[in-house]
């Protein structure tokens, strides 16, 4: 074997491992060049294989070298080989023909009959040559014509041979080399042109295709056709008649049977016997004409037995037997005393009142002896009665459950011992013209900062109700939110008006300049950002999703500090927990309903191409980078990293007002217009944990305790908030402790709306609730 075909020996047997972690960097053109290495491969293994036979046949030819003992002519070819070598050997005389011209057959010894086998011819050289007759192909002999297996390895599994060029050995020992596997091409056209006999199989012993001769083909139809595989045989043979082939047109004799031949059929004795029976029992009728039927069927009467099929029943241990029947009385003896007796009038009274109003059914009569008493005309319908009473009234003993009814509740704690909670109304804020619609406490709890119909927003002290600042921001429009920036580091307010979303620095007595100048530098910080162009601005030719602007002398001197004007009115604001985003909600923006505003880049985007449903309100999730917006009936749950749905909760309301996530963050509270309040634990199910309806009204609001006191609240339009105590327990077995505590009434409600707003103390059990009649409640 060469070098060459050593090393493709070798690169067949070892190849390189590879990890299957690792993933092409690039795919294009990866498949088809896989396909070009698999055909790159199949012609090394061929040209190997021919190396093989290349040196199997130098080894045979060395051989050959070796024995000397015959030239290349003179070895039979493999058909003819047994029968020359059996010329070449007397069997009678086991003597060895002796060699004597090289390439000249040696002289055979003439036989004892003196016929010879070969003739004599002279060749172009003059010398002598042996011509042997021609040997018949056609011979009958069933030793020399069978055919003799191609491959000659027995019972040995050809799986044996899978990882070898070869498929087996011939009856000379040589390989039989395996056939080379056509290309899908070849395999299409050779099932599209079907040659006659083609079965689709291979030979496993050769390898080659399989086909069948006319004769196997002609056996294989018949046996599908269900007939006979052997053709010579006919499968309706013609009849043989046994006894003869003359019809006779008259029998032998025409006399009837003896009745010494007559057997008595018992079968038919049975037959006979039930319709003997039938006849008797009247379940078979002589045929009647059908009028005679029905004149029969009119004169007989018929009775029904209704207790006919009646199963006696156990006594059930309930069951309470029917009172008997009082014994008779003097009145109903036949000689009662003179007293029972009833007068003249008595009598005509009696029979004056209808049967209904008599107080007995019969009047007592005196008779000399026993034999004169008749019978009584009214026991039959008594006993109806009786029985009728006996058969509609059944009687049995059914035990009272003595149950309390307060038993069934569930246990809840005292009111008492989930203190603290809001009781009372300790100020009440006024200064508003019309409804407030929003409020909200800073995160340092020492103000309060409402927004109403009059375009005002105005700051408030908390405990002393005093107004400290107030800006007018439209007088066309209301103030519709107002919410605090979530951090104590600066001392900053945001408000929507329309579709202007403003952003200011109210002044106050806790607000240092430091504070205040910090809060400044803060709002001013975006557009330094922007100036350097480091913001993305929209694509040419298309409106920027919002407007950062300054909103004008007048305004910037009350604190008002930034205007951003999105595309349609703003409703909700809320701030991301950093204090650095704000997401804004405007129900009839429709593709820009919700956007996230980024303060520090004076940046606006809008993360929704389209959203299924209008939205109502979104927020972020306090602990995790995740946001929950809300549309009418659903609230779907989006990944900010991912940037992929995570979850849609299904709370199952007509129409969701508003919604709050637990500082914990597994645990969500909704509020809808339908007056129903709903607790999710978002690692349970998508559906609501519990349904809670103790408003008669719309609910407008909730709200979890920031602070890590267990208490929550709702406000709803019959003017009254509901507070609740709701701890979420450390462990993931328990369910969450829900206990309505206390009901805050004091707002009035005003053209069908009540409580609009509320919002709890930073650290306190304390909240303020905005109203549709212009004040602001601090309930402690």
């Amino acid at each position: 074997m060469g070098p060459k075909a050593m090393e493709k020996k070798r690169k067949v047997q070892d190849p390189e491992p590879e990890s299957e972690d690792e993933i092409a960097p690039d795919f294009d053109g990866a498949l088809s060049q896989s396909e070009d290495e698999f055909d790159s491969d199949f012609d090394d293994d061929k040209e190997h294989e021919q190396d093989g036979e290349e040196e199997s046949g130098s080894e045979a030819s060395d051989d050959e070298d070796d024995e000397g003992s015959l030239l290349s002519d003179d070895i039979p070819s493999d058909t003819e080989g047994d029968k020359a070598m059996g010329k070449l050997v007397l069997e009678d005389e086991e003597e060895e023909l002796k060699i004597e011209i090289p390439g000249v057959d040696p002289k055979r010894p003439e036989k004892d009959d003196g016929e010879k086998n070969y003739r004599v011819e002279k060749d172009a050289n003059g010398n002598e040559r042996y011509v042997y007759d021609e040997i018949d192909p056609v011979y009958d002999s069933d030793d020399s014509d069978a055919q003799e297996a191609p491959n000659t390895i027995g019972d040995i599994p050809m799986s044996f041979y899978d990882s070898y060029p070869h498929i087996g050995y011939d009856i000379n020992g040589k390989k039989i080399m395996r056939p080379a596997t056509k290309d899908a091409l070849d395999a299409l056209l050779d099932s599209i042109e079907v040659p006659k006999g083609w079965t689709g199989l291979t030979d496993i012993h050769t390898g080659n295709p399989l086909n069948l001769n006319d004769e196997e083909l002609e056996l294989v139809r018949r046996v599908q056709m269900g007939m006979i595989p052997n053709d010579l045989e006919d499968p309706y043979p013609e009849t043989v008649e046994y006894f003869t082939g003359i019809e006779e047109k008259m029998p032998l004799s025409a006399a009837p049977e003896p009745k010494r031949r007559f057997l008595p059929s018992k079968n038919e004795a049975k037959k006979i016997m039930k319709l003997v029976r039938a006849i008797r029992e009247g379940r078979i009728l002589p045929y009647k004409p059908p009028e005679e039927r029905e004149k029969e069927e009119e004169e007989v009467e018929q009775y029904f037995d209704i207790w006919q099929d009646e199963v006696p029943t156990e006594v059930n241990p309930l069951h309470i037997p029917a009172p008997k029947l009082p014994p008779p009385g003097f009145d109903m003896s036949y000689n009662p005393p003179a007293e029972y007796l009833p007068t003249k009038e008595e009598r005509e009274e009696w029979e004056k009142l209808d049967p209904e109003e008599r107080e007995k059914e019969y009047l007592p009569q005196k008779f000399d002896s026993l034999r004169k008493v008749p019978g009584y005309g009214e026991i039959v319908k008594e006993r109806f009665e009786r029985c009728m009473d006996l058969y509609l009234a059944p009687r049995v003993r059914k035990n009272r459950l003595n149950i309390d009814p307060n038993s069934l509740l569930p246990k809840l704690p005292s009111p008492s011992e989930l203190k603290p909670f809001p009781t009372v109304a300790q100020t009440v804020f006024r200064g508003h013209d019309g409804r407030v619609r929003s409020v909200a406490i800073d995160p340092t709890g020492v103000a309060v900062a409402s927004g109403g119909d009059d375009g005002t927003v105005r700051v408030w002290e908390l405990l002393t109700g005093r107004q400290v600042w107030s800006v007018k921001l439209s007088s066309e429009e209301a103030v519709n939110t107002v919410r605090w920036r979530p951090s104590k580091d600066s001392f900053i307010l945001s408000a929507a008006v329309g579709e202007d979303v403003y952003l200011m620095v109210p002044t106050h007595a806790s607000v240092t300049p430091a504070l205040d100048q910090a809060s400044r530098d803060v709002l001013s910080a975006g557009f330094g950002y922007a100036t350097n162009g480091q913001t993305h601005g929209a694509a040419p030719g298309k409106e920027p999703p919002a407007k950062w602007a300054r909103p004008g002398a007048k305004l910037e001197d009350e604190g008002v500090l930034i205007r951003i004007t999105v595309r349609s009115t703003v409703k909700v604001i809320n701030w991301h927990r950093k204090g650095d985003h704000f997401a804004t909600v405007s129900p009839s923006g429709q593709r820009s309903s919700v956007a996230i505003h980024t303060l520090s880049k004076h940046l606006t985007q809008i993360p929704f191409r389209k959203l299924s449903g209008l939205a109502q309100t979104a927020s972020f999730h306090p602990l995790r980078p995740l946001f929950f917006v809300a549309t009418q009936r659903t609230i779907r749950c989006y990944d900010l990293q991912k940037l992929e749905l995570v979850k849609v909760v299904q709370p199952g309301a007509k129409w969701i007002s508003s919604f709050d996530i637990h500082p914990g963050g597994d645990n969500l509270i909704v509020g809808s217009y339908d007056k129903r309040l709903l607790w999710h634990d978002l690692d349970l199910s998508i559906r609501p944990y519990k349904t809670m309806r103790f408003h008669s009204e719309a609910v407008r609001q909730v709200k979890y305790h920031k602070g890590g006191l267990p208490l929550f609240a709702d406000a709803s339009d019959d003017g009254t908030l509901q507070i609740f105590h709701g701890k979420v327990p450390n462990d993931q077995l328990e369910n969450p402790t829900i206990v309505p505590v206390k009901v805050l009434k004091g707002h009035k409600v005003v053209n069908k709306l009540g409580v609009l707003d509320m919002d709890w103390h930073p650290r306190e059990p304390w909240c303020v609730s905005a109203g549709a009649d212009g004040t602001i409640r601090l309930w402690m």
